[in-house]
């Protein structure tokens, strides 16, 4: 066997109906018991995106959330949705929305317990995610399990979503467009001097912007991913609006595919199971709902609500599959690009671009997917770089040694990855996503009674949202008090200044009054 047969035999044991059920198994789980609030509470979740909010963090909501998009909108919005419909039909589109419906209700457990059970050290920085809510909220004897998380992690970092696919991905847009540059023969092998050029700058940036802390992340993220998202979806949109007559067409291929993949492509299609497995499979390469990534960032949110943080993050899950997917999906399927057996990977989508973009904007399309790809994929990669180290950072503790040898193995990793193929490539990223996935979900079933009592506590407290300000009001007045409902001691403990707001803790602060509350206030003797 080839190394690239083995790597596919490897990946569709780890992506078998054990997995599949357990990713979408937990979801269900959490969006009934929830009660659907991801329906629900989304509005209030965009609303909560752009409100500042005080407390212990390194950025705020909004950066956080776009560290998180930053690593999850890349590639597989626009590479991995190809490969899914080519693999398994245009109905695998219809399992990535349903692996991200109810990966909205994961995403936000997930978001909600790393603020729980996140570290502060003294000088401000945090620490948060799945290794810690592992280990705090299971206990010490599930420690094992987050290090197995913590070391997945690195490795996808490494190997996987965060450098091999998305170097890789940018590289080979290049190579298309620039196909008539020169060769230059590299390890063994001949590739195109674009390839090779492309591969060394964004090394070089890669290093320069890593070497400049989360914060430089954040901050780079929330300049690129907005822009980057918008830019995408409109170029989407004007290849909807010029073939919007076959739109009822593309759809009702998504929904017949999605159960019957051979009714709607005949004998080049495989079977459901390689529509859902593609579907779903690719849906958590997009998304990363389930594979605990996410939680590293919502961790460094600056905020005092996991509640809050939770709502934040699951919107990553809407804007990654259900718009910016949908829009790849859509295009793809309506302009047969799919179904040109000769394309593959980034081929595909470039073939929609160009064939479904009107005029002289369809001769532009694969640049301007170029462009697309390269933001998509450059914070993609900068976002799986913090992930990496904040795994690290469990492992091997605040060690600045540790954290330059993993970035220079990381920047290594972003140099070689124009040289792998593929297959090979998209393989290995989707065997380590389900492997990092299997201790996350795990975690999420256990603690998913934590997720509940928090959901509803805040709720019972915050049942409605008239303003941003009121909100910041009721917080700050709370700051402190009963209504943390944790039993907190007054601040000061000065017994002349203690004032419970009973208005806010209400029957809590009778039945369970803070350590310290004179007796004549809280009304027991």
């Amino acid at each position: 066997m080839t190394f690239e047969e083995i790597v596919q035999a490897i990946d569709d044991f780890v992506w078998g109906i054990p997995l599949i059920v357990l990713i979408l198994g937990v979801g269900i789980y959490l969006t009934v018991r929830l009660v659907f609030l991801p329906i629900r509470k989304l509005p209030r979740a965009f609303r909560y995106m752009f409100q500042k909010e005080e407390g212990a963090g390194e950025v705020s909501s909004f950066g956080a959330l776009c560290t998180a998009l930053s690593a999850t909108i890349g590639t597989g919005n626009i590479v991995g949705v190809a490969t899914a419909i080519v693999a398994g039909g245009p109905g695998a589109l219809f399992w990535m929305w349903l692996a991200a419906f109810f990966g909205m209700a994961t995403k936000y457990a997930e978001g909600l317990l790393a603020v729980k059970y996140r570290k502060v050290y003294p000088d401000g920085h945090t620490l948060g995610g799945p290794f810690y809510y592992i280990e705090n909220g299971l206990g010490r004897r599930w420690k094992f399990l987050a290090v197995i998380f913590a070391v997945l992690g690195m490795c996808v970092g490494l190997f996987g979503i965060g450098t091999f696919s998305q170097v890789n991905s940018i590289t080979d847009s290049v190579g298309n467009i620039f196909s008539s540059a020169p060769a230059l023969a590299l390890f063994g092998r001949e590739y195109n001097i674009a390839v090779i050029i492309a591969g060394v700058v964004l090394t070089v940036i890669v290093g320069l912007v890593l070497f400049g802390g989360v914060k430089r992340i954040a901050k780079v993220s929330e300049a690129v991913v907005p822009f980057m998202v918008i830019l995408y979806v409109l170029v989407c949109l004007v290849i909807l609006g010029a073939n919007v007559t076959v739109i009822p067409q593309a759809f009702a291929q998504i929904f017949v595919g999605a159960f019957n993949p051979r009714a709607v492509a005949g004998g080049i299609a495989g079977s459901f199971f390689v529509a859902m497995q593609n579907g779903i499979a690719r849906g958590i390469f997009s998304n990363e709902a389930g594979l605990g990534s996410a939680p590293i960032a919502a961790a460094a949110a600056k905020t005092k609500e996991p509640v809050r943080q939770g709502l934040v993050s699951m919107t990553g899950t809407f804007l990654d599959t259900l718009v910016v997917c949908t829009m790849t999906g859509l295009a793809i399927v309506i302009t047969g690009a799919w179904n040109v057996e000769s394309l593959q990977g980034v081929a595909v989508t470039m073939q929609a671009f160009s064939q479904g973009l009107p005029g002289i904007l369809g001769a532009a399309g694969p640049v301007i997917l170029m462009v697309c790809l390269i933001f998509f994929a450059f914070t993609t990669i900068l976002g799986w770089n913090f992930y990496g180290e904040r795994c690290l950072e469990y492992v091997a503790g605040r060690k600045k040694a540790a954290i330059w040898a993993y970035r220079v193995l990381y920047i290594m990793a972003v140099f070689i990855g124009p040289y792998m193929t593929v297959e090979a490539v998209w393989n290995i990223a989707d065997i380590f996503n389900g492997l990092m996935a299997i201790p996350n979900l795990i975690a999420l079933i256990l603690l998913s009674g934590v997720v509940f009592r928090e959901t509803k506590s805040y709720f019972r407290r915050y049942p409605t949202m008239k303003s941003a300000a009121l909100e910041s009001s009721i917080e700050a007045s709370a700051e402190g008090a009963a209504c943390r409902l944790e039993g907190d001691a007054p601040p000061g403990g000065a017994e002349e200044d203690y004032i419970p707001p009973a208005e806010l803790a209400g029957r809590q602060w009778e039945e369970d009054p803070p350590p310290g509350a004179p007796p004549e206030e809280n009304g027991k003797k």
